[in-house]
């Protein structure tokens, strides 16, 4: 298994910096990478180190506590995409049709502050927008997880004007599809294994992400998080101090129609060891529920015609959640009606 002694860092600090000249050379840097791994180190974000510091801390805090305490922030009703999802409750290679056991690992996810004005679809309320179930402890919770999310929202959209420069639009191209993203944010706890897991099970199964790109935070040190590269091989990518992991999704894939795939990655327990907690946070970002994802002229040869149809983000991320129904349930805790998709286990990418 190879190690990442070339995984490629992009400074996006000298981008912003550059001159339209350099944006197009860094540009064609960050093409280069989108082409092959679709994963790259992404240094010079500008987060504030208490940002983060915060909000990591508040989520070890948090996994910390007896799981009774945790359940109180967990999910009302099956389906709903935020609160606390326990140990060995998904799957995520099955999102791939690829029977596995549950992934060794527990998440408390969040999505947007607020649904935007005017906003009346009911699937978009009822679940990219639904309330966050915040938990009562450790103190503080809240504000740092919502500080660290608004910062994740303004990186990816300074990540996606350089994505853009390197498909040779406009910087500004993908701003109208990003006003009132329906991104989540996902808090990650693998557990230290005190005995050895089932045959087969790892930390996170293999799989893809669904929207335009994710920026993963994984903690300093650890191992586990691996690549399917282009050789069909695994490789591991080690973190990279003050930078961010960040990789294409699907949707990204679908609007360059294939210039740009997503990649198959996952997280296992590493050989000669590392079978010691891990943590780490994964932003999910998805543009807008209405932004119409059609494959770019830029992206398509002379006379070459789409791969995939014209599609509505939020109706997109809806259709990678099968469910055998869709009923209005009441939810205790909020206190108010949604629909409760039935998700096979697995099926959540939150």
């Amino acid at each position: 298994m190879a190690g990442d002694t070339h995984f490629p860092v992009f400074d996006l600090a000298r981008f912003e910096a550059g001159s339209p000249r350099e944006k197009l050379a860094l540009g064609a840097e960050v093409d280069a990478i989108c082409r092959t791994s679709g994963f790259l180190a992404v240094a010079g974000h500008g987060v504030p180190d208490d940002t983060i510091k915060a909000a990591w801390t508040k989520a070890e805090a948090f996994f910390a506590l007896p799981p009774e305490r945790k359940q109180s922030a967990s999910a009302p009703y099956p389906g709903y995409p935020y609160g606390y999802l326990a140990p060995e409750t998904e799957s995520l290679a099955r999102s791939r049709g690829v029977e596995a056991p549950p992934d060794i690992k527990e998440s408390f996810n969040g999505g947007p502050a607020r649904a935007p004005a005017g906003l009346v679809d009911r699937e978009a309320l009822a679940f990219c927008f639904a309330p966050t179930i915040w938990p009562d402890a450790p103190a503080g919770f809240r504000e740092a997880w919502s500080a660290y999310y608004a910062a994740m929202e303004d990186l990816a959209a300074r990540i996606m004007r350089a994505f853009a420069v390197a498909l040779t639009l406009p910087e500004d191209f993908f701003g109208p599809f990003l006003s009132a993203p329906v991104s989540a944010l996902r808090a990650l706890n693998y557990p230290a294994l005190a005995s050895p897991s089932k045959p087969g099970q790892i930390r996170a199964g293999a799989h893809t992400d669904y929207g335009s790109l994710t920026i993963l935070l994984p903690q300093a040190g650890s191992r586990g998080l691996e690549i399917l590269g282009p050789d069909g091989a695994w490789i591991e990518v080690l973190p990279r101090p003050g930078a961010f992991i960040v990789n294409i999704g699907d949707l990204m894939a679908r609007w360059t129609n294939d210039r740009w795939t997503s990649t198959l990655h996952r997280v296992v327990i590493p050989d000669g060891g590392g079978a010691e907690r891990r943590q780490s946070f994964a932003f999910f970002h998805q543009p807008n529920w209405d932004a119409e994802i059609v494959a770019l002229d830029a992206c398509l040869a002379t006379n070459e015609a789409p791969k995939y149809p014209p599609c509505r983000s939020g109706p997109y991320l809806m259709g990678k959640f099968p469910s055998s129904a869709a009923l209005a349930t009441p939810s205790k805790r909020s206190g108010r009606a949604g629909i409760g998709l039935n998700l096979r286990l697995g099926d959540a990418m939150f």
